[in-house]
């Protein structure tokens, strides 16, 4: 069976809130546990990358030798990525869970797929790159406008700060979309610019309010978003199966 036909499931974003939470409310233990894991397995790859980081790009004095820097910031990148990548399936695979009425186990957590991860990869870095590449013609079309006109240079600039905003919001469920939807990340933009373009506007506004909830969150005690994460990634959940259905398309849950 295929993806909801575009246009036929409307997103409430009161239910969705409602839904994420009871969701977690159903785990919040292991939803926790398994976030301060990942964090804790994280640290030392982000050491890592800013360390290189101030000694590479700011000029700071090094601590070793300067090609051990740069195999630090390979293992750093690579070693955040993949705990990115096994963080991002084992909460979303757990919200899941949780969402069809099943408390998820710690196991169902940190179980690491690779077939999962690397369609969440593909579908990441395709959206970053059709970023970067619209990016580079608005610059290059608004450096030649520029040649003309001063006051040109900033219109493809303005398109493109359009564009993205509007690709970025089409793309709030591309974790989900990645894991349960679709197995190619061409696909995947795909059936996110089609499933939420209907509702865009209703899109938008859910992606201000997860915003703000994460900054008040954030303001208050920088702890609570331990907490927080895992709630909104229930909540985007629940909001990704309002609008494109509770069917696993890629038989994620039942290995």
């Amino acid at each position: 069976m295929g993806l909801p036909t575009p246009g036929t499931n409307k997103l409430s974003v009161l239910r969705a809130i409602e839904d994420g939470w009871q969701a977690f409310c159903r785990a919040p233990w292991p939803f926790v546990l398994f976030q301060v894991l990942a964090l804790l397995i994280m640290a030392p790859f982000i050491g890592l990358i800013s360390h290189a980081v101030l000694h590479l790009a700011l000029g700071a004095p090094a601590l070793i030798h300067p090609i051990a820097e740069k195999i630090g910031l390979v293992v750093g990148l690579v070693g955040y990525v993949v705990v990115a990548l096994w963080t991002a399936v084992g909460l979303t695979r757990g919200a899941w869970t949780s969402l069809e009425g099943h408390k998820p186990s710690f196991s169902s957590f940190t179980r690491w797929d690779s077939q999962a991860s690397g369609r969440l990869f593909g579908s990441s870095i395709l959206l970053v790159i059709v970023l970067v590449v619209v990016g580079a013609i608005a610059w290059g079309i608004g450096f030649g406008l520029g040649k003309l006109n001063a006051a040109l240079f900033f219109i493809p600039l303005v398109a493109f700060a359009i564009f993205k905003i509007w690709l970025v919001v089409t793309q709030q469920f591309l974790v989900p979309m990645s894991l349960f939807g679709v197995k190619r990340p061409v696909e995947t933009l795909q059936a996110g610019i089609a499933g939420v373009n209907p509702s865009w506007w209703t899109v938008l506004w859910f992606v201000i309010v997860e915003s703000l909830v994460a900054g008040v969150a954030y303001l208050f005690n920088a702890g609570g978003l331990l907490v927080l994460a895992p709630v909104l990634v229930c909540i985007s959940t629940a909001a990704y199966r309002q609008l494109f259905g509770s069917q696993d398309h890629t038989g994620i849950m039942s290995h």
